[in-house]
């Protein structure tokens, strides 16, 4: 393509959306699964039951390691390429994760975690290659639109798992079998990817700001800490979910429904969260968001009945869906565009940063916090609370901030 400026064109933009949700619904079927089968493989190999969710601690370290990178590639190779780069990674991953279990090594399980972390990363950005042939009033519809394709994702990566994970002889070998197939599938789809790459800035161009005074502008250092927190308390929880619901003597079907039932959740309202950025602002719906988070954490805490399970984590999907969302919209008004792979691959990085601590102290908190499976539930839930205070508060500072000046 010779084509190297990506022009606001609303139809170009949509037929590019249609590809990223139908990525996202295939190849994005795998974060369901890995978040369902994880920790549970990861307790089967691992020395240690605390170590159970470290599987998933490193596919969200992979994806921190590799978003500034993978953000600089798109920039200069463009983002269809950076998107297959981490479509192989991700089928590669999930090989050395299958030989792993064919092992019964948890080393080994672990490496092809942390490469699955690449894919992860790309699916990230997802959402802004959404916007990169948009026109500004499209922008938060095609976030929320991509973000939607997730719906097919949560029905896919779950029925996936009950089909496959003791489909052969070793727990889960099959399952990952099938990430592999998803992977190289996503491949397929994304060839039709149409978003021009960036053409190389010129030595007389604007280099836009650097990287601390990108952090010190307000609304993009509120947006990254609101979208942090949102995503790793999501993570935080959700990783935590199978462990809970097993341990608390339900089956394995069931945490299955119920991170299908969250991870509708997850997406479902996104049909419409960018008719409500549009309509009420960003900063609106990321309060809502965390309002809503704070809700799943108390519901969570009231008990371990199975339908406080399902309550708990429907809420907890939307309040990430308001809340990541939300401080996304914000992120992508608050740059320029030469600053653009600058700003989302630190933000990338900041956030995943924040997940992968969420998912690595999620195990601790779940089985080595409290003497029962119920006992670490309530752990991980209150552990919530100075994370939501810390991220209302700077909204509340940003809302205030225009009057105080």
């Amino acid at each position: 393509m010779s084509e190297t400026v990506a022009t606001p064109d609303n139809r170009r933009a949509m037929r590019n959306v249609v590809v990223l949700v139908a990525a996202q619904a295939v190849v994005g079927a795998q974060l369901p699964v890995m978040f369902i089968i994880g920790g549970l493989a990861g307790q089967m190999l691992a020395p240690n039951p605390c170590w159970a969710t470290l599987p998933i601690s490193l596919i969200v370290l992979g994806s921190m390691l590799t978003a500034t990178p993978l953000s600089s590639f798109m920039q200069a190779y463009g983002r269809r390429a950076g998107f297959w780069v981490a479509c192989g990674a991700g089928a590669v991953g999930a090989t050395i994760s299958a030989y792993g279990l064919m092992l019964g090594s948890f080393a080994v399980f672990l490496l092809g975690s942390l490469l699955t972390g690449v894919y992860m990363s790309a699916n990230g950005f997802y959402r802004f290659a959404a916007t990169d042939t948009a026109t500004p009033e499209f922008r938060p519809k095609a976030i929320s639109y991509v973000m939607a394709g997730g719906l097919l994702s949560a029905v896919f990566g779950p029925q996936l798992v009950s089909l496959t994970a003791e489909a052969m002889p070793v727990p889960f070998l099959a399952t990952y079998l099938g990430v592999i197939g998803l992977n190289i599938a996503g491949m397929v789809l994304l060839s039709a990817l149409d978003i021009p790459t960036p053409e190389a800035p010129r030595k007389d161009a604007p280099q836009g700001r650097a990287r601390m005074e990108l952090l010190t502008s307000p609304v993009i250092a509120v947006a990254i800490i609101c979208g942090t927190v949102a995503y790793a308390l999501m993570n935080l929880v959700m990783t935590s979910t199978p462990l809970a619901v097993v341990g608390c003597g339900f089956a394995t079907s069931d945490a299955a429904n119920i991170v299908s039932a969250h991870v509708l959740a997850m997406y479902a309202p996104s049909f419409f969260t960018g008719h409500l950025i549009a309509r009420f602002g960003a900063r609106a719906i990321v309060g809502t968001g965390l309002a809503i988070l704070a809700a799943a954490g108390a519901v969570a805490i009231s008990g371990v009945d199975l339908a406080q399970f399902y309550i708990a984590l429907i809420l907890l999907g939307i309040g990430w869906n308001f809340g990541f969302i939300g401080a996304t919209s914000m992120l992508t008004e608050s740059h320029s565009p030469e600053e653009r792979g600058r700003v989302q691959g630190m933000n990338d990085m900041i956030v995943f940063g924040g997940v992968f601590l969420a998912s690595l102290s999620s195990g601790t908190l779940m089985n080595c916090a409290g003497g029962t499976a119920e006992t670490g539930w309530q752990m991980v839930n209150l552990a919530m609370l100075p994370f939501l205070v810390l991220a209302g508060g700077a909204l509340i500072w940003l809302a205030m901030r225009p009057r105080a000046t």
